[in-house]
């Protein structure tokens, strides 16, 4: 494996994986880390009707699958592994066996994973009736009588799919009778489905069984009124929790844990970006996590560039350097940009002249703020010196400038 990688992606579902597809196909040394198996949370779905170009026959992990071998046809390279913690302004990635991994700029992939109800049983009988995906386990309750908890787009679409094993499929619904924060086309489904029966207004206060689960004990949360159901098993789908744990202190989080971008997923600190559920956004759907990952990926290749270039050809530089900042658009600069040029060349190639486009280069631009062109920057063994704004550029500025730096 290399020393110091391109881009190192932390986290192998849909957007991890479309940002590893972007990245290598761009020529960068891509690799992918996971802990479990690539997927993410969309490899556990049984019914993919919403992805773009695949209204029939094809499920999460048919889908997720193809990712990974897009990904694997560019070259990614894939590490099993759990990463513990990172170093965001190094880019330095810890893993649980102990190794460290270096790269140019880190995309944070790490997903969500569902939330528990937290009631009595529920953990005791984890994969004994228990579950949070049908994908995984529908067919271990064929014929069986099973419920459902939740009232969302994943709770009902999955409900749907159980009934396709299931004798009976009970939804369990935090709302009054009638409402369900699914989707019109999954809500009309189930209304018509006629193995579905709903109970409103109502939670899981217990589940219940000798080893495996016998029954739950549901609350009416408007009475107060406490019954006991016989079931099969419990699937629960309420909602997600961010993995994002071993980023607290690295990158700005929000009160959920989720991870604050921008519209490029940047994160606070640059050249690391944020992808996919585990960040805030509006929707998360593999739709919207494939295109974080590769606006994430095309974001991280113009960072490596812009910071490489301004490394090489300014910071370790031996001579000093005038960075001019100007635009090729600007009347100004390309009237000012001849007598900057004349006056550096009068020094018989004692100092470096180094020419940045601000637009292509607005990171750089932003953190010397520069908020007007043109500008010039004087640097020395990759110390910024001295500056001179649009208005103060002169011959005799520009020479003092250089002077100084003699």
């Amino acid at each position: 494996m290399s020393d110091i990688w391109d881009i190192i992606i932390v986290g192998a579902g849909p957007a991890g994986l479309s940002a590893a597809i972007y990245a290598a196909r761009s020529k960068l040394k891509t690799l992918l880390i996971e802990k479990t198996k690539t997927g993410g949370q969309a490899s556990t779905t049984e019914e993919m009707e919403n992805y773009p170009g695949f209204a029939k026959g094809t499920t999460g992990p048919e889908l997720m699958r193809a990712f990974t071998e897009h990904a694997k046809h560019f070259g990614v390279e894939t590490v099993k592994n759990e990463v513990i913690s990172i170093d965001a302004e190094n880019k330095l990635v810890r893993l649980k066996d102990g190794s460290e991994l270096k790269a140019h700029a880190l995309i944070l992939a790490p997903g969500c994973v569902p939330r528990t109800l937290g009631v009595k049983g529920e953990i005791a009988l984890r994969g004994k009736g228990v579950s949070y995906c049908s994908t995984c386990d529908a067919d271990f309750f064929t014929d069986l009588d099973i419920v459902v908890v939740g009232n969302g787009d994943a709770a009902v679409e999955e409900g749907n799919h159980l009934t396709k094993f299931a004798n009976s499929v009970t939804i369990i619904v935090i709302h009054d009778e009638g409402v369900l924060d699914a989707a019109p086309v999954l809500r009309e489904r189930a209304f018509n489905n006629p193995k579905i029966k709903f109970i409103w207004n109502s939670t899981i206060a217990e589940i219940k069984g000798e080893g495996i689960v016998e029954s739950v004990e549901v609350k009416n949360i408007k009475t107060g009124e406490l019954s006991e159901m016989e079931t099969n098993g419990v699937f629960i789908y309420v909602g997600s929790v961010p993995q994002t744990g071993f980023l607290k202190g690295c990158v700005d989080l929000d009160s959920y844990g989720y991870i604050i971008t921008n519209e490029k997923m940047e994160t606070n600190i640059d050249g690391v970006f944020a992808v996919g559920d585990a960040r805030t956004k509006y929707l998360r759907q593999v739709v919207t996590a494939a295109a974080d990952g590769a606006i994430a990926a095309v974001a991280a290749e113009k960072y490596i560039i812009e910071e490489e270039g301004f490394r090489n050809f300014v910071l370790d530089e031996r001579r000093p350097v005038a960075v001019v900042f100007w635009s090729p658009m600007d009347e100004v600069c390309i009237n000012v940009m001849p007598l900057i040029e004349k006056t550096i060349a009068s020094y018989d190639g004692e100092f470096k002249l180094w020419k940045m486009d601000t637009y292509r280069n607005q990171r750089i631009a932003s953190r010397f703020g520069i908020k007007e062109n043109p500008a010039i920057l004087f640097f020395k063994e990759g110390e910024l010196k001295s500056r001179l704004n649009s208005k103060e550029i002169t011959e005799n500025a520009i020479k003092a400038c250089l002077n100084k730096l003699i």
